[in-house]
């Protein structure tokens, strides 16, 4: 059965959603938005904590923001490309929900995971939309009616901005969630 959501939003790694359009992810869920959150990999190559601890914190972060589904498909951290495999996996998602909007990370970052993900997802919203591309368990073809991109590391000039500032305590809280990622005096792990 297709579960429809207004919003699909994802992410190379657990917690560049959060980074990215945490404040946004919120009030669109205050504002009843149905939105699940798509992390491609589990982080796993992240210098400090592990791809179980990332797990863990994507959970809690997920309920911060109050998004009721969040969804890893487990891709290789650091080695994940734009292949049909991977496309495939995105494209059965988008055809399962029939989000209207997808978002994903910036298509140029300073990590290349980030502009992999941002390919990635954005050409499975095209490729979703094509007859001849066959998803078993989802087969009609869907294509979301449109894709953006939430900035990260480098500056650059929006083309579409919303105002979150009702909604930085929420997205601060969200981010915290991935206690692991933040530099801790008291870890033993590499600074």
């Amino acid at each position: 059965m297709n579960k429809e959501l207004d919003v699909l939003v994802f992410g190379a790694h657990p917690d560049d959603v959060e980074l990215g359009c945490g404040g946004a992810v919120a009030k669109m869920v205050a504002a009843g938005a149905k939105l699940a959150i798509v992390d491609l990999t589990r982080g796993e190559l992240g210098t400090r904590g592990s791809a179980e601890l990332r797990d863990k914190e994507a959970r809690i972060s997920a309920d911060i923001l109050g998004v009721k589904t969040r969804i890893n498909l487990n891709l290789k951290d650091g080695f994940f490309q734009c292949d049909e495999e991977s496309l495939l996996k995105v494209i059965e998602l988008i055809r399962k929900y029939k989000p209207l909007v997808v978002i994903a990370n910036a298509i140029h970052d300073r990590h290349p995971d980030h502009g992999k993900g941002a390919e990635l997802v954005a050409q499975a919203c095209f490729l979703s939309g094509l007859v001849k591309v066959k998803t078993p368990a989802y087969p009609d073809p869907y294509r979301p009616k449109s894709v953006y991109h939430y900035i990260q590391d480098y500056e650059r000039n929006p083309d579409v901005v919303i105002d979150t500032s009702e909604f930085v305590e929420v997205k601060m809280k969200a981010i915290m969630a991935f206690s692991s990622q933040f530099f801790n005096p008291e870890s033993i792990e590499p600074s």
